[in-house]
């Protein structure tokens, strides 16, 4: 099997393969190894054709059923292993739901550098970004992968934040569970300080953003009274969030 690794940064790495099984690359299929806290899991489940059937099986089934009713037993019948080979590569289901939630931000992340690295204008920058975190735009080919995309960014609306809302919140972030999603806000906030250095909350507004793009879906989709977003439109939800962002940051420049 020929491969061809090409890193884009410390924490972006493409792989191509020539020919694959069905739990690995397709011919010619783009393959985005992202850089994920080696402390989420015991064993990389990046590099093993196990550790991908796991990684992209949980995915399916924690979106299908909920969070709280799957478990390793229901995980490992799927893949046709073992629950003793699942716990090699995760601790426990919570760490399982931290590394979904790392994937999926570092994924972004990677989106935001390579469709954003031509563009100049911070402004722009940022407008780009709300689109990518809405989910209205389509990847372009490099950042496309094998993952089921639609299926984690379900998971992201429904299960994420059971990730830090716990009593374990503070000692999860001391072994940097978060950073992927820290770093993804912090690099969308600084298009802001870019262009309006005197904005005082440039981390709080998007990070509050990116947090009301996830509960509006939501809201829309099982809760419509708390809303006008209509039927869990991504395009609506994307027009509100830069109308707050662009009148927060102009406002405090009047």
């Amino acid at each position: 099997m020929q491969k061809i690794f090409t890193t884009i940064n410390d924490s972006f790495t493409i792989k191509r393969n020539s020919s694959a099984n069905c739990f690995d690359m397709e011919p010619n299929e783009i393959h985005l190894y992202l850089d994920i806290n080696e402390k989420l899991y015991t064993r990389n489940p990046q590099e093993t054709t196990l550790g991908k059937k796991i990684f992209y099986s949980s995915i399916q089934m924690i979106s299908a059923l909920g969070f709280e009713h799957v478990t390793f037993k229901k995980l490992a019948m799927e893949i046709s292993s073992t629950e003793a080979s699942i716990y090699r590569y995760f601790d426990n289901k919570h760490k399982l739901l931290i590394y979904l939630m790392s994937w999926y931000w570092n994924w972004l992340s990677y989106r935001l550098t390579i469709e954003t690295h031509r563009v100049k204008d911070p402004r722009e920058k940022l407008d780009i970004a709300i689109e990518i975190f809405c989910h209205t735009i389509d990847p372009i080919p490099q950042a496309r992968t094998l993952v089921d995309i639609p299926a984690l960014y379900q998971i992201v609306i429904n299960e994420s934040p059971k990730a830090y809302l716990t009593k374990e919140v503070n000692e999860d972030n001391k072994e940097g569970s978060f950073l992927d999603y820290k770093r993804f806000c912090r690099k969308v906030a600084s298009y802001i300080k870019e262009f309006s250095p005197a904005y005082p909350y440039p981390t709080a507004l998007i990070s509050t953003a990116v947090e009301a793009a996830h509960h509006q879906k939501y809201f829309s989709e099982h809760l419509p009274s708390l809303t006008e977003v209509s039927g869990g439109s991504k395009e609506e939800i994307a027009r509100f969030l830069k109308l707050m962002i662009f009148t927060s940051i102009d406002g405090c420049e009047g």
